[in-house]
């Protein structure tokens, strides 16, 4: 168990480089078993997440080595295996091992996957999507069992019931080495999507339409890697670096952006009144002066992002006038930040799961608990701005998706720690 200890109230300045993009990376080391030969992946966050994929490949003998920021992986002796309960309950994203096992052998023998608890996550999209390619799908003492034919997986027509970024991946990592070609339609348009579509095309793989809602698949034989894969920078962690910048900043320029994936998220920001100048692959935001409330509602890409609804929220509580409102359209019951916030003086509640926030001219430190990775990001916002000490218990999660949290935190000024309890 970890604690984050934050001793808030102090202006932050300086400059933070945003990590590759965790929902990128989580798929794509699974979809680099699909390899036969070694791969690289660059800009790879030092995240939690990380670490439990590479315990998963060691269950199948692939061998990991990650130095600064470099991932090799070497599937060469790669062995299919069942992949434990134990460890695939610790982070959702291991249901990606599904397409990834699927496409590889023939067979995935996954444990229910885990993850943050933010309201139902069911994963019927990703099923029928392997058995329109004509797998067959059986539910063992907690265990999926997805086998493909003895003639191999066939392309098909898929459409999603929505467009859902997992059952997008997964699809397309089953998919890629079926007979004939595959076509998604209602596909997820996110980044990460387009992200692992390049990885596999630089493999050999025949992807188009990645970033469009129509994703056109043709089988071949056989991936191999051939040059190293630089994943893009994650829009949510640089998202919650606005916010912070907004809320406590004094001048902090972000750097290794891709503005575009952010449009939705900077114009609500600016609309509050942040003043924001933008460069080829940065960002510097301004001290904020008297900013107004808005309405947020989250949207599938490319509009407002679901897991920045809870990083945006404490800056919300520094407009000066007005209500505040959050819509999560995406997962409804995302609110398990609101009655910590509550502990720390926050005047905002929810009705009917929608989030009402008012100016809080006053936060307190507090002992509050980071139920799953975004609401911890906005506990810690919170804490950096409260006077006081604020300690977070469960402030793992926070790790599962912020590369080096702590230490980037200290170089813009934070009196931060994250200790072992």
């Amino acid at each position: 168990m970890k604690q984050m200890i934050i001793h808030g109230g102090k202006p932050l300045k300086g400059d933070v480089w945003i990590g590759g993009a965790k929902n990128s990376t989580v798929a794509l080391i699974p979809a680099s078993i699909l390899s036969r030969t070694p791969v690289t992946l660059e800009g790879v966050p030092r995240i939690a997440d990380v670490d439990n994929l590479m315990d998963l490949l060691s269950e199948m003998d692939v061998k990991c080595d990650f130095h600064e920021t470099t991932l090799r992986i070497n599937p060469d002796d790669i062995k299919r295996s069942p992949l434990p309960a134990g460890k695939i309950k610790s982070l959702r994203a291991s249901y990606y091992f599904m397409g990834a096992l699927l496409g590889r052998f023939g067979k995935a023998v996954v444990g229910f996957p885990g993850g943050d608890d933010i309201g139902p996550r069911p994963i019927d999209q990703h099923i029928k999507g392997f058995e329109a390619l004509g797998a067959t799908v059986e539910n063992e003492n907690d265990q999926i069992i997805i086998t493909a034919p003895k003639t191999g997986l066939r392309g098909a027509k898929i459409h999603l019931k929505m467009p859902s970024v997992g059952a997008t991946m997964n699809i397309i990592m089953a998919s890629v080495m079926a007979k004939g070609q595959t076509v998604i339609e209602n596909a997820a348009k996110e980044p990460e999507i387009i992200d692992l579509a390049t990885f596999l095309n630089n493999m050999g793989a025949v992807i188009r339409g990645a970033g469009t809602d129509v994703i056109r698949i043709e089988g071949v034989e056989e991936l191999k890697a051939q040059t190293p894969h630089t994943i893009i920078p994650d829009r949510i962690e640089a998202g919650t670096y606005v916010a912070l910048a907004a809320c406590i900043g004094d001048g902090i320029r972000i750097h290794n952006i891709i503005e575009e994936h952010l449009d939705s998220y900077l114009a609500k920001v600016e609309e509050m009144g942040v003043v924001i100048d933008s460069d080829e692959d940065s960002l510097y935001v301004y001290p904020a002066g008297d900013l107004k409330m808005v309405q947020v509602r989250t949207d599938v890409y490319p509009g407002f992002a679901t897991d920045l609804q809870q990083p945006v929220t404490p800056l919300l509580l520094t407009a000066k006038t007005g209500e505040g409102v959050v819509i999560d359209q995406i997962y409804p019951k995302r609110v398990g930040h609101i009655p910590e916030l509550q502990k720390m003086g926050a005047n905002i509640h929810v009705e009917d799961n929608i989030i009402l926030v008012h100016p809080t001219h006053h936060l307190h430190g507090a002992h509050v608990s980071a139920g799953e990775i975004r609401a911890g990001a906005c506990l810690m916002l919170a804490g950096l701005m409260a006077d006081g000490e604020t300690i977070i218990s469960n402030a793992g999660n926070i790790l599962r998706g912020y590369d080096r949290i702590e230490q980037k935190l200290r170089q813009l000024g934070a009196e931060v720690s994250v200790i072992d309890v």
